[in-house]
């Protein structure tokens, strides 16, 4: 069992909701309810994503100024693959004449078919490039993966990923989510051990449908533990008892979490309010 000592620069909680760019109105109104719930949570900030080599990059914008015209800190994801310095540096300067100054910067998902990398190929090189460009006004998050990267070669190459990504100016991360606490833990366990001290919030996916659930899982690489695979397959089309389930599991995650130190939680509410809201009443936050 690991032991994690928070860093001194994750004393304060931070508590987030992910959301992602509807693509229908019908979608747009879907958010803006989950957002009006989940707003009565107080949470530290809404991020919003940012699809495969910026497919969703006027989605994402035009979500975060409506977060942001609403009363709550919003924050942008930003991949750069496939992105040019130019282009980059045009969404900083629209998000920052808002007065956007938090930053999700992350490398992307490469997208099908797509040969040229453009030109940034990692996150580390996108945080340097927005430090060069303007200093400390955004607070910039990067990615973790407490299981590792998915296109890792070795554990070790993607410990020392992270470690460039945080060293080069990154002021906190956000991890992919999990299942096992200690995974979580170790990883943070080695990374302190590598001199990184920003604070690491563990990313959490709510449980609401095993086959969506497990289509996400394979493709990030995210361990279902074998007996919860099981027993979530074993319900069938029960949605009442995935959803009773994911709910146990997923407070009891939280809360060792918590207790273990961990600096927060990020949580991906899939655009929907419901579990996270329970989540959250049950852990009394």
């Amino acid at each position: 069992m690991y032991t994690y000592e928070p860093a001194e620069s994750a004393v304060s909680q931070t508590f987030s909701f992910e959301f992602f760019p509807p693509k229908t109105e019908e979608g747009i109104a879907k958010l803006r309810n989950t957002r009006r719930q989940l707003a009565q949570l107080h949470p530290s900030f809404f991020s919003v994503t940012f699809g495969a080599g910026g497919t969703t990059q006027e989605g994402t914008l035009a979500t975060v100024l409506e977060i942001q015209s609403e009363g709550f800190e919003a924050a942008p994801h930003l991949s750069c693959i496939g992105a040019t310095r130019s282009n980059v540096a045009g969404l900083l300067n629209t998000y920052k004449s808002h007065g956007i100054d938090r930053i999700v910067a992350l490398r992307g998902d490469i997208p099908s078919g797509m040969v040229e990398f453009g030109e940034f190929r990692y996150a580390n090189e996108l945080v340097e490039f927005i430090r060069a460009e303007h200093g400390d006004w955004f607070h910039i998050e990067v990615a973790a993966y407490p299981e590792y990267h998915p296109q890792a070669r070795n554990a070790q190459d993607d410990l020392n990923n992270f470690v460039r990504k945080a060293k080069a100016g990154a002021d906190s991360a956000m991890t992919q989510y999990f299942f096992n606490p200690d995974a979580y833990f170790a990883f943070v366990d080695e990374v302190r051990a590598r001199g990184v001290d920003i604070p690491i919030v563990p990313g959490i996916m709510p449980i609401n449908n095993f086959t969506q659930l497990a289509r996400f899982s394979d493709s990030c690489g995210a361990e279902i533990p074998r007996w919860l695979r099981l027993k979530l397959q074993s319900y069938g089309d029960d949605s009442a008892s995935i959803k009773a389930l994911g709910l146990d599991v997923i407070t009891d995650l939280c809360r060792k979490l918590l207790d273990g130190g961990a600096p927060g939680l990020h949580f991906y509410t899939l655009n929907a309010a419901g579990n996270v809201s329970t989540i959250w009443q049950r852990l009394g936050l």
